[in-house]
């Protein structure tokens, strides 16, 4: 199999790691083999440099020039309606659930427990 994911500028990454962990973010320039410049105007991540290691590359790609403005990052961003591709590739679905899954109570995690349990009886 071959790659499908690469690291280039336009790339929409998730952060799993730091203060934006769970946020969306474009790659705006590569720095070297082990870290890139992201922005995420629309998700509330500021220009900053980050480790590829504490990002996910996702299906998702913008059509952005190296080194483009925070504005000209927005518009793109808002055209290309990044949230809506990402919730729809297995990854976004993956991320969702696992968001529900964080945001149930004791009582809806013994739910689900008796749930599975019927189930696979």
């Amino acid at each position: 199999m071959a790659f499908t994911k690469f690291v280039e500028v336009g790339r929409v990454v998730l952060i799993n790691f730091g203060v934006y962990v769970g946020k969306l973010a474009t790659v705006i320039e590569i720095i070297s083999t082990n870290r890139v410049l992201i922005d995420g105007p629309t998700t509330g991540v500021k220009r900053h440099e980050i480790s590829l290691r504490r990002i996910s590359l996702t299906d998702v790609l913008l059509n952005i020039k190296k080194g483009a403005k925070t504005q000209v990052v927005k518009k793109a961003a808002e055209e290309a309606k990044i949230n809506e591709k990402f919730s729809q590739t297995p990854m976004g679905r993956r991320f969702q659930k696992t968001k529900l899954r964080e945001s149930l109570t004791d009582f809806d995690r013994f739910r689900v427990m008796l749930l599975k349990r019927r189930v696979s009886f």
